[in-house]
């Protein structure tokens, strides 16, 4: 159908490929849990929320590893 990748331009993409693995359970959870959906007028009222929504987050992978810690 399309031409084959070149070895440079499949490098940079599995380096990509590795970070978005990384990083999209993070905004999946926060999409799930939280309702995350950003639907604002302005750029600082978004990152107001995605802020929070972060913070709560992180608020709740502390209490996750607090929790594991004691019980272990």
């Amino acid at each position: 159908m399309g031409k084959p990748m070149s070895k440079a331009t499949a490098r940079a993409n599995a380096v990509k490929s590795s970070i978005r693995a990384h990083v999209e359970h993070v905004f999946a959870h926060q999409k799930n849990r939280f309702n995350l959906f950003i639907r604002t007028i302005g750029l600082a009222r978004a990152e107001a929320k995605l802020t929070l929504c972060n913070l709560a987050y992180n608020f709740n992978r502390l209490i996750f590893h607090e929790r594991r810690e004691t019980a272990g």
